[in-house]
């Protein structure tokens, strides 16, 4: 992809399997993301199998790579000193509508190597081909809040932690419809991905999973290392005797107290699954706690039970971040639940996507055209917070009080509120 400077060179491939001679490449492309996210050395089992789940996933890996001398000692020519990784999964963007977006993953740069330019590189120019490619809409999941905004990307969902006190304080009000069932980890292999669909068509925000969640949720890999024999499964039935639901679990052990259990990954594709899982680990012996790191913010089990001070919530944090990369085929593609006129004025630091453009809703359904620059726009912003009310997760009227939108029509960003409005809250599942 050429040289940077002549300092670097960017190059991007696709994972390679071990019987192909480009797989050493794809070692060093693993262990210089591992070394970014501050990760212990894995074993070559376990790079394997990231290798394996990548390859399923469809990724392309992206990596800057020394192209002059390197320091004596120092790591080699061969290990990226930055890193990008890219899929493609699809986004509910609500009501029902699936947009398939680039997925940007893997971020990392030496800190040795910083402020070279190189992530401004990597991220224009994968951008701009997914752009190229078609798509609308690009997202990640970031791991610090104060880089991605400068490329355009904004936050769309957010997540929180809770800690349930599942003593005898836990009393939910809600009268079983389904069953609960213990069940072998491992048929979560095949459950999980069709669980975690009939979810995903129901829920603003939700992004298409990758291969590691099956593993993970079945315990045969954990975020550390190897399989997971702690991990615990139980299944919900629904009326007709499907399975629409799973929680899997594992114990924090004897010496944490009070005991207990930490969901792992808790799926329902219905409210009543959710709420009956939730009476199965709220009656589970012994145990006094149960913690989630993924809930939604607006969680619908703090409503259901006669104390809701028996959920503990923490940490507040965004999940996804969108970044539109064609406002009018971004636009064009929801439903919204409120008819009117909008004219956006968007500015856009990398140029994909500034200029006026008219929204016009009729029967739910969206004209988006631009405009000349002399018609007077009635809200102006930045693609990243554009991209922040895409999904109606994030109030327009709350960013226009922030100072991230600008309204020059009184009543133009509550419009905007009315019609970015999704039938129910946003929530993303998928870490990626």
């Amino acid at each position: 992809m050429g040289d940077l400077s002549g300092n670097y060179e960017i190059r991007r491939f696709k994972p390679a399997a071990k019987e192909d001679p480009a797989y050493p490449q794809t070692v060093d492309w693993m262990r210089a993301v591992a070394f970014g996210f501050h990760d212990a050395r894995r074993s070559d089992e376990r790079v394997d199998r990231g290798i394996g789940m990548q390859r399923a996933d469809g990724r392309v890996m992206t990596g800057a790579y020394q192209a002059g001398p390197v320091a004596d000692h120092a790591l080699g020519a061969n290990v990226p000193v930055a890193t990008f990784g890219t899929f493609t999964k699809t986004l509910n963007i609500g009501f029902g509508r699936m947009l398939d977006t680039r997925l940007v993953t893997a971020v990392t740069v030496r800190t040795s190597h910083r402020r070279r330019g190189l992530l401004r590189r990597m991220m224009a120019e994968e951008l701009g081909l997914a752009r190229r490619e078609g798509l609308a809409m690009a997202a990640l999941t970031a791991s610090e809040a104060s880089i991605y905004s400068r490329f355009g990307f904004g936050v769309a969902t957010r997540e929180q932690s809770i800690k349930v006190d599942t003593s005898r304080r836990f009393v939910l009000n809600h009268h079983a419809t389904g069953r609960v069932e213990v069940a072998d980890p491992k048929v979560l292999l095949d459950l999980a991905p069709k669980v975690f669909e009939r979810l995903h068509r129901l829920t603003p925000g939700s992004i298409g999973r990758h291969e590691f969640y099956r593993q993970l949720a079945s315990g045969s890999i954990s975020r550390a290392e190897d399989e997971d024999p702690k991990v615990k499964v139980a299944l919900h039935y629904g009326p007709d005797g499907a399975v629409d639901g799973y929680v899997s679990y594992r114990f924090a052990g004897w010496d944490a107290r009070p005991y207990t259990m930490e969901v792992v990954d808790l799926v329902a594709a219905t409210d009543h699954a959710y709420l009956e899982l939730w009476q199965y680990l709220g009656a589970i012996d012994l145990v006094e706690n149960v913690t989630w790191e993924e809930a939604m913010v607006d969680d619908p089990l703090p409503w259901a039970l006669e104390d809701s001070r028996c959920v503990e919530a923490s940490e507040p944090r965004d999940m996804l971040w969108l970044r539109i990369l064609d406002v009018r085929g971004a636009l064009a593609a929801r439903h919204y639940p409120s008819d009117g006129r909008l004219v956006l004025e968007v500015g856009d630091p990398l140029g994909f996507t500034a200029g006026t453009f008219a929204l016009e809703v009729d029967g739910g359904q969206a004209a988006v055209e631009r405009v000349d620059a002399g018609e007077q726009p009635e809200l102006a912003m930045d693609v990243s917070a554009l991209s922040s009310i895409y999904l109606g997760g994030v109030c327009p009227v709350t960013l226009a009080a922030a100072g991230k939108i600008s309204e020059h029509a009184k009543g133009a960003a509550f419009r905007a509120r009315q019609m970015f409005a999704v039938e129910r809250a946003t929530h993303c599942l998928t870490h990626f």
